[in-house]
């Protein structure tokens, strides 16, 4: 019999999601408010490696200004729910991150527009923002897939897509153009049947006692996925 793939009988299309809060141990996720965060997300990108902006579609940013309008246009960005991440410790916003290009009738969705300021950067909180984005994908929405596409020269978002369980699928050649640059670009994806293991990968690494009590991690993400 000709091969055709799985039947779906019962598939309906997925809703947007709705920009709930999500709440973790180490972070929370709240929906991009300029106004709430403003603050916060200008003195925690200050001090930020402007070469962090490199491969973003915006910024760096000349002024105060520019780096304002940037969230106030993040926060509408059609088609987009933009979070603010919180550190739970501190309560400060200190980066952000989108659901973007949204296919309900497939059950598609990208993570993306992320940026972590300094201060977030290889934080449990950093890692749990993107945990807490996956399971509500997955597990209160039902999506099928989800998506990470960076620029194919951006190494350290191609080893973090690697991190946290994405799959490498390919480079797609002269994709976009960014900044005036021909942008080549990298997709990962984690489908919905990969789910479930690496939730539990997820939760035994950001369990407390797989830190130290100087808050280093016993056994890494990566070892924890590798030994599903």
């Amino acid at each position: 019999m000709t091969p055709k793939g799985t039947l779906l009988p019962d598939w309906t299309p997925r809703i947007v999601p709705p920009g709930k809060i999500l709440e973790g141990r180490y972070a929370r996720l709240e929906p991009l408010d300029p106004k709430k965060h403003g603050d916060d997300m200008v003195a925690a990108f200050r001090t930020t490696d402007p070469e962090s902006w490199t491969y973003l579609f915006h910024g760096p940013f000349a002024d105060e200004a520019g780096l304002r309008k940037w969230l106030a246009d993040s926060a509408v960005a059609s088609g987009n729910v933009c979070y603010a991440i919180v550190d739970s410790a501190t309560g400060r916003a200190l980066g952000i991150a989108s659901y973007m290009r949204i296919d309900q009738a497939n059950g598609v969705i990208e993570v993306g527009s992320i940026h972590y300021s300094d201060a977030l950067k290889q934080t449990r909180a950093s890692t749990e923002a993107m945990y807490l984005m996956m399971r509500h994908v997955f597990d209160d929405l039902g999506y099928r897939r989800y998506e990470w596409k960076c620029n194919a020269f951006n190494e350290p978002s191609r080893r973090t897509a690697l991190r946290l369980g994405f799959s490498f699928e390919g480079i797609f050649r002269n994709h976009m153009i960014v900044k005036g640059r021909s942008r080549d670009t990298a997709w990962f994806a984690i489908a919905n049947d990969d789910w479930p293991a690496l939730k539990s990968a997820y939760e035994k690494w950001l369990a407390p006692d797989n830190f130290d009590s100087d808050s280093r991690q016993k056994k890494s993400l990566a070892a924890i996925i590798g030994a599903r």
